[in-house]
């Protein structure tokens, strides 16, 4: 966040001392000061390491600290002065708590702010999503959700966790089966983060959870990887519904995916999904009038779409390349897309087709217009293409709250 006060640069420097007991392996102690200061502001508990510390008392200790400097004179002020600046920020009084794991730019947590919760913890692993993250929210998240002791994070009412889908999606099977890797909950890295959150959610018993996946979660593994995940978190107390959703006429993209509700047993609700239908939306609907030429394809990448597609065509497999329509949605958007553009390429009068804007990617997401796009196309196309289509979770969560909380 560009133009941090004097006041709350004092703040910082303040704590930092205080805050470097208190950072994770793989995190960074802005994720502690930021965390504290936005604590502070939302009236929320700490993240501490829980052998050192009590959150309470750590809390108390911190705003003393604070107070000698007048540099908290009221929650109020406080709050204002941490989120000045910020476009994308919670309510002084939010009406409930969250956590968001797996974070990436924060998609899944716009959808939960905007309808009044406040974030107590984030975590994300990649590096440049983190400044991003950091740019739009204000707080640069915790890193390796595997290095963080589930005792030290804050209580909350709900978990977030968009958790890795690279080894349950259709390419990620594939890509893993072609090189002689383990896929699914076999996997040894990113498939054994979903008992992570599990740990967490052992720990806390927060009162729900939501979680989003690939479409093929459900199908992975003939349905057992699902059947796990649904009986490990029923085992630990929890009612689960789900339901696989076409974001396409909420905004111009196909893109299917699998979300997931549980609520804590002792809540007495039936939660039933929001209903997304309507006409699909038009691809035009989210393009910028004038586009750099730097977005528009070479001769020699062309040329090798049109070849591979002829090939892959009159062999029956393999991908297609083929212009966009433009009254019909997008493809979906993926994490490689600003490789070679396969997924969505623009039709140009007089000229090879283009690439989509990070701009456009990011409006394909349904992310606000006020949300601060990374410069470098290549981290800027990856963030966009993992991430989530904002209003859908906007709706569930809005379904969420009224219902279970």
């Amino acid at each position: 966040m560009k133009n941090r006060s004097k006041a709350l640069q004092q703040a910082e420097e303040l704590i930092k001392p205080l805050a470097l007991s208190h950072v994770p392996q793989e995190s960074d102690v802005d994720a502690v000061i930021d965390q504290w200061l936005h604590a502070l502001a939302t009236d929320s508990q700490f993240y501490c390491n829980p052998t050192l510390a009590e959150p309470k008392k750590l809390k108390e200790k911190t705003l003393s600290l604070l107070q000698e400097k007048n540099l908290f004179l009221s929650r109020e002020s406080f709050f204002d002065e941490v989120f000045s600046g910020l476009k994308l920020k919670p309510d002084l009084d939010a009406k409930f708590r969250f956590i968001d794991l797996f974070a990436g730019i924060g998609g899944v947590r716009l959808g939960f702010q905007h309808n009044g919760g406040a974030c107590v913890f984030s975590s994300e692993y990649d590096k440049s999503a983190q400044k991003t993250y950091k740019v739009n929210h204000g707080e640069f998240p915790f890193g390796d959700i595997t290095k963080i002791d589930e005792e030290g994070i804050p209580e909350h009412d709900v978990l977030l966790a968009g958790f890795p889908c690279q080894p349950f999606s259709n390419a990620g099977v594939s890509a893993r089966n072609s090189v002689g890797k383990k896929h699914g909950f076999l996997c040894d890295t990113q498939g054994t983060l979903f008992f992570d959150v599990m740990r967490i959610i052992d720990s806390k018993k927060p009162k729900i959870v939501f979680l989003e996946n690939v479409r093929n979660l459900e199908r992975h593994d003939k349905g057992r990887t699902f059947q796990t995940i649904k009986e490990t978190i029923e085992k630990s107390g929890y009612n689960f519904y789900y339901k696989v959703i076409d974001s396409s006429s909420v905004v111009p993209q196909r893109r299917v995916r699998c979300y997931m509700v549980a609520i804590r047993s002792d809540i007495s609700v039936e939660f039933c999904f929001p209903d997304f239908h309507g006409e699909p939306k038009p691809l035009s609907l989210i393009l910028e009038n004038e586009v750099d030429d730097i977005y528009t394809i070479s001769d020699r990448l062309w040329l090798g779409h049109m070849n591979r597609t002829k090939r892959n065509i009159e062999r029956g497999t393999g991908f297609t390349a083929h212009t966009a329509d433009l009254d019909k949605p997008s493809n979906t958007i993926v994490a490689r897309y600003g490789k070679d553009g396969k997924e969505c390429l623009i039709p140009q009068k007089n000229k090879n087709p283009r690439l989509l804007t990070p701009r456009e990617c990011a409006r394909l997401q349904g992310f606000p217009e006020c949300f601060i796009v990374p410069k470098s196309r290549t981290p800027a196309y990856k963030q966009f293409g993992n991430s989530v289509v904002v209003p859908i979770i906007e709706e569930i969560a809005k379904k969420i709250i009224r219902d279970a909380l």
